[in-house]
């Protein structure tokens, strides 16, 4: 099993900057394909970023530019590095992992971008 636990979310004024991490534990991280997602509220779950087990990366266009997704599997740790944050980027953050057998999802954090 693989449990996945995100945090650095919170209040941010436009045009600022956050750093969100997932923690995971269990299973084998290196070999898994890494996303986070998010869902803001009345709107369908988006794919934001991808970052597969070869470190190469995918973005939304909507945030590609401005977000960088990484990972160290030492820390077993994926990150979201979010500047120059528009209000349309508040929502609920997800991590996700890809097992290819199975899929895991942690709880989220909570991004708001208001001034």
């Amino acid at each position: 099993q693989v449990q996945l636990v995100e945090s650095g979310g919170g209040l941010v004024q436009p045009g600022g900057s956050l750093r969100l991490s997932c923690a995971a534990s269990g299973g084998v991280f290196s070999i898994y394909d890494m996303r986070w997602y998010r869902q803001a509220p009345g709107k369908q779950r988006e794919l934001v970023a991808t970052i597969s087990r070869g470190g190469f990366t995918n973005y939304a266009d909507s945030v590609k530019g401005r977000f960088t997704i990484s990972r160290d599997n030492v820390k077993k740790t994926m990150y979201l590095q979010m500047n120059s944050l528009k209000p349309e980027d508040t929502a609920v953050y997800y991590c996700y992992a890809d097992s290819v057998t199975q899929a895991y999802w942690g709880q989220g954090t909570q991004v708001t971008v208001s001034s």
